[in-house]
């Protein structure tokens, strides 16, 4: 494998400033995005929740009506043996038949009964279940039509930014091959430990960007020298001064309009 050309501090320190300010454009192409995309997911899961349940709620109307079939089709049953049994008392030989037979058709009658008690249930049950099913159609009606308009704001804004994005996160690993892999893991771990992103920061009126502790004269002065990499002894950060900030952010915004055409 060729050995990777030696570079000088300043140059690792103009590449490091180049990634951040690459990374940070790409922080804020999704920040443009913010929740849109978990909004988009959660609308998802909630509008496939509620096919669901309107599947289920289908499903349970189909099983009470074949349940009041089954219990209609008892009471026919039921009838039928009572007619019959009726018919058998008009020749029956003695009261202990007759007897047998009135309890028989009395039975009927309590099945008759039983059954057209549960019939009027199951029919306050479809009832019930048609007015969660009614207000479970609205609701789904109304969470897919947002649903569809959040995809069309997020597809838009992916429309606009997608393209930039890759090409800047094809930038960032370009920029990461000019440092040595050290200072690329050390800059991704400030980065992934401060809030904003920032892990290379300019001095800005003696103080470390986004920071109001002061940096002794002394540093200030060794960190314009170029010749080392200097971090900031309270927030970590690596510092690189004004001047070189100021000429990477020219150079930086010239290459974010071209990529974001």
């Amino acid at each position: 494998m060729a050995k990777k050309a030696e570079v000088s501090v300043e140059e690792r320190l103009r590449a490091l400033y180049d990634l951040q300010l690459i990374d940070s454009r790409v922080d804020e192409i999704r920040n443009v995005r913010g929740e849109l995309p978990l909004e988009v997911r959660d609308l998802e899961d909630e509008v496939e929740g509620l096919n669901l349940r309107m599947e289920k709620l289908n499903d349970s109307l189909t099983i009470i009506d074949e349940e009041i079939k089954g219990k209609k089709n008892l009471i026919e049953e039921a009838k039928t043996l009572i007619k019959k049994y009726s018919e058998q008392q008009k020749n029956v030989r003695n009261n202990r038949e007759y007897n047998s037979l009135t309890k028989e058709i009395e039975f009927q009658e309590l099945e008759i009964q039983l059954a057209e008690k549960y019939i009027k249930e199951f029919k306050v049950q479809i009832e019930q279940k048609k007015e969660v099913i009614s207000e479970t159609k609205e609701r789904l009606k109304d969470r897919t039509a947002h649903l569809k308009h959040k995809k069309g704001e997020l597809n838009e804004i992916l429309k606009e930014t997608e393209k930039e994005e890759e090409a800047l996160k094809e930038k960032s690993l370009d920029f990461q091959k000019k440092i040595d892999e050290r200072l690329v893991k050390a800059y991704q771990r400030i980065r992934n430990n401060v809030k904003n992103g920032l892990a290379v920061v300019a001095i800005e009126r003696g103080a470390s960007g986004g920071s109001f502790f002061t940096i002794p004269p002394q540093i200030q002065v060794e960190i314009a020298s170029r010749k080392k990499v200097i971090t900031d002894e309270h927030s970590g950060r690596i510092l690189v001064d004004a001047g070189l900030a100021e000429e990477e952010k020219v150079k930086m915004n010239k290459l974010f309009a071209k990529l974001s055409k």
